[in-house]
């Protein structure tokens, strides 16, 4: 079915390269320390949840969706439906922790339940059931297909995921699996959680970390949906890089003694270390890719030796 002109493929040869080098030294130190591997996993998992249910709309904070999670608390004023997308969305987590392994083949039927257990107790008719009717999406370039096709439509994407007959890389491979589902939209509601869920099996399985689009890119993530509407994936792949090389750089962070665990605000290196390019041109630099760094909040963290190993490849590719 699907072999797609992916134009921009090439620009994020290094990049790519660049997360898959920290991979193998993530490899290189398993078994991580499990206490310092499940307070990882503990954190990560909140902000998954929390991020991605806040870009649906949901109002509970971080610091509320913890309290929710590890407290089994109530929050004042917070409807009954956001504690429930709360609690489904880490039921739907540990499933994704529970399938995970090295020969793990995506298929429909795990797709479906990973949809139940988002809206359970929230929509029991089509809780982990296709939609049977046409939709349209608000502020969308496009018009979800008949639902008559989504069955057909599903079994494809699953089967060119598994077969991979371009073979993308994990990361890309999860990127164009991202957006071809929300182009066919196969639910009534639950699309995007359900897919920033399922996209990760596909790291998972690989040995990656999973990609946690933030909250506050989330205008920034429409717009790639949006573009890779039009044959233009460039913006997706560097979002989901970008959310793949954090999630990275929190595991390596781990490993004590190796650098991982030293990033600071972009302002700060370029200060402290007198480099040769001002803050605004390295934080252009790392928007764009080219250089290591992941984001918290709003602010984007590096260190020195992310900034000279770009340095260093410019003068190697002279």
């Amino acid at each position: 079915m699907y072999y797609l002109n992916l134009n921009n493929i090439n620009e994020f040869d290094d990049f790519i390269t660049r997360i898959s080098d920290k991979k193998a030294k993530l490899d290189e130190h398993r078994p991580i320390n499990s206490i310092a591997l499940q307070k990882i996993k503990d954190s990560l998992f909140v902000e998954w949840t929390y991020n991605s249910n806040s870009i649906e709309g949901n109002t509970l904070n971080l610091n509320e969706t913890f309290i929710v999670l590890n407290d089994g608390l109530t929050i004042g004023g917070k409807s009954l439906n956001e504690h429930l997308e709360v609690i489904n969305h880490q039921s739907a987590i540990e499933l994704l922790m529970q399938l995970a392994h090295p020969k793990y083949k995506l298929n429909i039927k795990d797709v479906l339940e990973v949809h139940r257990l988002v809206l359970d107790k929230i929509d029991k008719q089509f809780a982990g059931r296709y939609r049977n009717a046409g939709v349209r999406i608000s502020g969308a370039n496009f018009i979800p297909p008949n639902a008559q096709k989504i069955d057909n439509l599903m079994d494809e994407l699953i089967n060119w995921v598994n077969q991979n007959p371009q073979q993308l890389h994990p990361i890309i491979l999860a990127s164009v699996f991202h957006h071809q589902f929300v182009h066919i939209h196969p639910f009534f509601d639950g699309n995007g959680r359900t897919v920033r869920l399922a996209m990760n099996l596909i790291l998972l399985k690989s040995g990656y970390p999973p990609a946690i689009i933030l909250k506050n890119d989330r205008k920034k993530y429409y717009s790639a949906l949006n573009s890779a509407n039009k044959g233009n994936y460039k913006n997706l792949f560097l979002l989901m890089l970008q959310a793949a090389e954090r999630s990275m750089d929190i595991y390596l962070s781990a490993i004590p003694n190796k650098g991982y665990d030293n990033y600071q605000p972009i302002s700060q290196i370029v200060e402290d270390e007198q480099l040769p390019y001002s803050a605004n041109y390295v934080g252009l630099l790392v928007r764009q890719g080219k250089i290591a760094a992941h984001k918290n909040g709003r602010n984007w963290y590096t260190n020195k030796q992310a900034i000279q190993n770009y340095i260093d490849n410019r003068k190697r590719k002279r």
